[in-house]
């Protein structure tokens, strides 16, 4: 068998300074990634755990004008509907609120879910189907971490309508939508959320989320 390779405390401070860092990116410059670099990240992102190692994850790179536009009027269609929930003083805020960088970012993807795949033989997805998405979230999780190291910025807009993103992106019905991903550089580096640099909402301890039984 294969060595563990030594990860010493100073690797260990650059890994947690790799979290640190890690944000949900909206703003992008326009500068090109270079070529073999969405590959790269994308054979990164394959390298996640999944159960019964089913590798459910399938990612729709989406380069084609048309189909963006499409991306981007849905988008507004469910922002404005997201708008219209909110009210008085946290709707001017909203309003605010930049939320996706679909005009900027010279790499965008989906990522889906193909529950119906037979690699894995259904080990460990009878009782909980569901972790088949959570294993394409860890494989994107993987990849924000490698986009991040390269000095790229990667944001996920959930703001669409699921129902929609099957057909504008031309995939089986059967794949379950995950997200919409930009990636690019940024324009700025911030190690604060902008949701809390703008005042939406702040990070809370990790105390706040753990509980001892």
């Amino acid at each position: 068998m294969n060595e563990l390779p030594p990860f010493d405390e100073a690797f260990r401070m650059r890994l947690r300074d790799l979290l640190l860092w890690r944000r949900d990116v909206r703003r992008f410059r326009a500068d090109p990634l270079p070529a073999g670099t969405l590959e790269r990240l994308f054979q990164v992102a394959c390298l996640a755990p999944s159960v019964g190692l089913c590798q459910p994850w399938r990612f729709v790179v989406v380069d084609d004008p048309r189909r963006r536009q499409v991306v981007r009027d849905v988008f507004k269609a469910c922002n404005a509907d997201a708008l219209a929930s909110y009210t008085g003083e946290q709707a001017a805020r909203y309003a605010k609120l930049k939320l996706a960088g679909l005009e900027e970012a010279p790499c965008q993807f989906a990522a889906f879910t193909d529950r119906a795949t037979s690699v894995g033989h259904g080990l460990g997805r009878r009782t909980m189907p569901e972790t088949a998405e959570y294993s394409a979230v860890t494989a994107i999780s993987m990849m924000w971490l490698a986009a991040r190291a390269e000095d790229i910025g990667m944001g996920w807009i959930s703001i669409l309508d699921p129902a929609r993103m099957n057909d504008v992106l031309d995939v089986p019905k059967s794949w379950r939508f995950i997200g919409y991903f930009c990636l690019g550089y940024p324009q700025f580096e911030s190690d604060r959320p902008e949701l809390e640099r703008a005042g939406w909402e702040r990070r809370q301890s990790w105390e706040a989320c753990v509980l001892w039984r």
